[in-house]
């Protein structure tokens, strides 16, 4: 997978033209007034975000297990993925560039070997027709624009291209149970949960015609002691993924 190599004193990141590229219109967001606002207790509470995947280490590795079944692969896949964090699930599924717009996730996951820019959803600043894949992991619940950022994803992508989506179904047991709990927790305050009858059809709107459906995390959270293996389709896993082809 091709990486993007950093531009010294910045956050943005380029590298061969014609493959991984910055749109041409491309802008510092941070001079601009659009700005991912939910990401604000993400760079305020890093220690308590990185202390969550450590309590759950059987969550996390049975997410990604989720992820690599669907995840394109070989030498000239080239993909990012979208709100990255401090790059936990880039590093362990091997990909190479994205971008985050909290600071702090972002240092820790450059840190990581992760070429990071400095971006929101909303805006990518990527060429049309440029990836074979974009990962949106645990992060559509805190966009501004669900709709226009998976219309973003659809340009960017080749065609042939895929956008996974990564979320907790507003429906099952771990969904209600942070619906219940949103006004006392750091990060699921300014959440918004989705169905996954609601993503579907904001994917559909964007332009994507075939999906993929897996699920994992069938239990209690802290009931998951070991790896469980995903399933296809949706309504038994608390954590839904779709894999929508352009």
């Amino acid at each position: 997978m091709t990486t993007i190599t950093k531009i010294s004193d910045s956050s943005h990141c380029i590298g061969d033209i014609n493959r991984i590229a910055l749109h041409e219109n491309f802008i510092d967001l941070s001079i601009k007034n659009f700005v991912m606002l939910q990401t604000l207790p993400f760079n305020d509470h890093v220690a308590e975000y990185e202390a969550w995947y450590k309590k759950y280490p059987f969550v996390f590795r049975s997410e990604v297990a989720a992820i690599k079944e669907l995840l394109p692969r070989g030498e000239n896949i080239h993909g990012i993925e979208v709100g990255l964090g401090t790059g936990r699930f880039a590093k362990a599924l091997g990909i190479k560039d994205g971008i985050e717009p909290a600071e702090n996730m972002r240092e820790l996951a450059q840190k990581k070997g992760i070429c990071v820019i400095k971006a929101v959803a909303e805006k990518l600043p990527y060429k049309t027709l440029l990836l074979d894949f974009v990962l949106m992991n645990f992060c559509i619940s805190y966009f501004e624009n669900v709709p226009e950022a998976f219309k973003e994803a659809y340009r960017v992508l080749k065609h042939g291209g895929c956008l996974l989506v990564g979320f907790i179904d507003k429906n099952s047991r771990i969904g209600k149970y942070y619906e219940e709990r949103k006004s006392k927790s750091i990060f699921y305050k300014k959440a918004k949960f989705y169905t996954v009858s609601k993503i579907e059809k904001e994917l559909k709107k964007a332009g994507f015609k075939k999906m993929e459906f897996s699920q994992s995390l069938f239990r209690d959270l802290n009931r998951i002691k070991s790896i469980e293996a995903p399933m296809p389709g949706f309504g038994k896993g608390s954590y839904v993924l779709i894999k929508a082809i352009k």
